[in-house]
């Protein structure tokens, strides 16, 4: 299920237009789609916030929101 490859392909690994720079992952798994959505931290560590199953092609509004909420929560929470 998972493989090393030197450049992950946009596919399965792409920035959230009009994000505070989240990253969308998507998953195949059997005949399944999810996606998890993920942000940098320091340009070193990536960090996985939520995931969902995909059922439509547009990414629903509220689990891009609930992942900007995460992020902040994260960073909020490393700062102190």
């Amino acid at each position: 299920m998972i493989s090393t490859v030197d450049r992950v392909p946009l596919k399965y690994f792409k920035h959230i237009e009009d994000s505070t720079g989240l990253f969308e992952i998507r998953v195949e798994y059997r005949s399944n789609i999810y996606r998890v959505f993920s942000f940098f931290d320091k340009e070193q560590l990536v960090i996985l916030v939520n995931g969902f199953q995909k059922k439509t092609q547009k990414t629903p509004k509220k689990e891009i929101e609930k992942a900007e909420k995460l992020k902040k929560q994260y960073f909020d929470e490393k700062d102190n």
